[in-house]
């Protein structure tokens, strides 16, 4: 455990002073992609069967702690469907807007920690130049500090950049989960509110199986052509 303490410190010591950009910048993208994680806490209730998430719909009380806010304002005091539409763009608004966001700063940052490598390892070739330049019997040290900060501000970027490009990938694709998620709930949500609505509803008949019995047509009060003229009582 010592050891690797002193060779931490032994590396931040040697990496030059892009070595304290490289912290962090590390903390931040860590700290935003924590952020993103914690935001897109629902792996565990996307994956929900459709007869879930219609009982969820139905009785919002029985909806996971997560779900049931969101479940509730999508149907609270809505009039007609368009309503309901209004109310999931609003969620989808205030929880998608806001990941993308996050997720766009989040790659950003990653990219820009290997720049920061590659600024330190141009740094530490300039001073080993400088040290062949000089000569004198101290420019082998000298060569050596510069090789040194040149490797080490390398691989701290990729140390910092790797894991980044892990994470950015994992949160990418937790708010595609969550997308299609609020996208089939709207579609139950709809569903469920279409014939206390009037709304247009479709029977889906599968191949091979029974039909829906045909309404039968209400009946014509119109006289028929053929029959004559009604007579009037007297």
């Amino acid at each position: 455990m010592n050891t690797t303490f002193q060779q931490m410190v032994h590396a931040w010591s040697t990496g030059g002073w892009v070595m304290p950009a490289l912290a962090l910048l590390g903390l931040v993208i860590y700290g935003n992609a924590a952020y993103l994680l914690y935001k897109l806490r629902y792996r565990g209730l996307t994956g929900a069967s459709d007869p879930d998430v219609r009982q969820w719909v139905a009785t919002p009380a029985k909806a996971p702690a997560k779900l049931r806010e969101l479940i509730r304002y999508t149907q609270d005091e809505v009039n007609s469907i368009p309503d309901i539409e209004g109310r999931f763009r609003e969620v989808e608004t205030s929880m998608i807007s806001d990941v993308d966001r996050r997720i766009t700063f989040l790659n950003v940052l990653v990219v820009g920690a290997p720049l920061f490598g590659l600024l330190g390892t141009v740094l530490g070739m300039l001073l080993t130049f400088k040290a062949i330049g000089v000569g004198g019997g101290s420019a082998s040290e000298i060569v050596s500090k510069g090789i040194s900060e040149a490797l080490v501000a390398t691989q701290t970027g990729m140390m910092v950049a790797i894991p980044g490009l892990v994470v950015a990938y994992v949160a990418k694709r937790l708010r595609n989960e969550l997308v299609a998620f609020l996208a089939r709930l709207e579609c139950i949500t709809l569903r469920h509110f279409r014939p206390q609505f009037h709304g247009m509803t479709r029977v889906f008949v599968r191949p091979g199986g029974p039909r829906p019995p045909t309404p039968a047509s209400p009946p014509d009060p119109s006289p028929s052509p053929s029959a004559g003229p009604q007579q009037l009582p007297a």
